[in-house]
């Protein structure tokens, strides 16, 4: 059987949660488990009312809809819950049964967006909210049965639990997002399109992997000139247009913080490529609300022949572009 691709994804989640102890509590088979329970074909759905069901772990990583019951076999104090949905999707979540202790210092938090070592996606200058608002306490805010439902494809929920057999349920269900904006990419390889239709809003499309990324269709406000150009070149002129798109590559997930390898802020029909060997390689999307911007691109996994060798004392050791 085939691994699925969000397999390796998964995996990058542990490495990024073991820098913020989120993996202390969690034993090698439950992992061993929730990298299975990914990809496994045999899991089973309940007949009279098709609600998936499963245990939710510590650690964990939703890509299905359904209901996930954690309950604490003993003191859990460091867990987190990855969702994600397909990029075209946003994410419902609603608790229920929930049995913790608020005032003993149990908590259950949801995030609109990922913290993966202590950065966050989309980042403060891409979300529509303020960071405070994209948090959402059970414990001081949320009547139990009210739904919290994320501005992009990813969410995640933080929790504690101090008493043993204390827990709660968790529903998950998708939701269709007529344009999306900020995503995080569950595969190595595929196409997207992204529109912004007279928002002044910027969107980021991120991938996980090292990929070499072509950009099809280019339409901006106001077309320029017709060529790639390396970001220290054009940089200026394309900050200031106000509508542009720009690559960026690095090892972190908030795009205000990774390197930019270059800007285009002109309208283009044809193929403009480019590798970058870095963990997270993005598209982002920059508008001024004017007019409708759309880029489309596809992009695919570096083969390991395609990636840098690394250098000491170097942002090559993690980021190359080609």
């Amino acid at each position: 059987m085939s691994v699925s691709p969000r397999t390796p994804l998964f995996l990058f989640l542990i490495s990024f949660s073991s820098h913020v102890g989120l993996s202390r509590y969690i034993e090698d088979n439950e992992a061993s488990e929730g990298v299975q329970s990914l990809h496994s074909l045999e899991q089973k759905r309940e007949a009279e009312d098709f609600i998936f069901r499963r245990p939710l772990r510590c650690l964990d990583m939703l890509a299905t809809e359904g209901q996930f019951k954690f309950v604490a076999p003993r003191p859990q104090l460091a867990c987190a819950a990855f969702l994600i949905a397909e990029p075209s999707e946003v994410i419902s979540l609603e608790l229920s049964d929930v049995h913790i202790n608020c005032g003993a210092g149990d908590f259950i938090k949801v995030f609109d967006g990922w913290v993966l070592k202590g950065e966050k996606f989309p980042s403060s200058q891409d979300h529509p909210l303020p960071l405070r608002q994209r948090y959402t306490d059970y414990c001081s805010s949320t009547p139990l049965g009210a739904s919290t439902r994320s501005s992009q494809n990813v969410a995640m929920v933080f929790f504690r639990i101090h008493g043993p057999d204390s827990g709660f349920t968790l529903t998950v269900r998708k939701l269709h997002n007529p344009f999306p904006c900020n995503i995080m990419s569950q595969s190595p390889e595929g196409s997207f399109t992204m529109v912004m239709p007279h928002q002044h809003r910027n969107c980021s499309f991120s991938i996980i992997y090292p990929v070499e990324i072509q950009l099809t269709e280019l339409s901006l406000g106001q077309a320029r000139s017709n060529e790639l150009s390396p970001q220290r070149q054009v940089w200026s002129g394309c900050a200031g247009s106000g509508d542009y798109v720009e690559l960026l590559g690095g090892n972190g997930v908030d795009t205000s913080k990774l390197f930019p390898v270059a800007d285009l802020c002109f309208s283009l029909s044809g193929l403009a490529q480019m590798k970058i060997g870095c963990d997270n390689s993005v598209v982002r999307l920059v508008s001024s609300g004017r007019y409708v911007n759309r880029v489309s691109f596809q992009y695919r996994l570096l083969e390991r022949s395609e990636l840098p060798k690394t250098r000491e004392n170097s942002l090559e050791n993690f980021c190359t572009v080609e």
